[in-house]
């Protein structure tokens, strides 16, 4: 659960009354089974960071696939992954946080 909270900390330090009222995070499932998560870095100290793609496939049921894509960060996973793609997103941050 400690990534959770780091995923509201990271998005709270950017609401300002404007910056969330568009769709900027967006956990969802799919099919396959499992999970899709769209955040979206625009106007964050992300923005204009490099995130270089990241593909695990271990099973049929347990895969990750994270890239960035027109100012998203886009996760894949299977159905026992969800944090797994939160903590790639979380980690990121932190490898960016004071980062010109």
């Amino acid at each position: 659960m400690e990534t959770l909270k780091s995923l509201c900390e990271w998005y709270s330090t950017y609401c300002d009354g404007d910056w969330e009222h568009d769709k900027r995070i967006s956990i969802a499932t799919i099919d396959n089974p499992g999970w899709r998560v769209d955040i979206n870095i625009e106007n964050t100290e992300l923005e204009g960071k490099i995130f270089e793609e990241l593909v695990i496939e271990k099973s049929d049921d347990d895969w990750i696939h994270c890239s960035l894509k027109d100012n998203f960060f886009k996760g894949r996973g299977g159905s026992e992954n969800l944090e797994d793609m939160l903590k790639i997103f979380i980690d990121w941050v932190t490898e960016n946080q004071g980062k010109k």
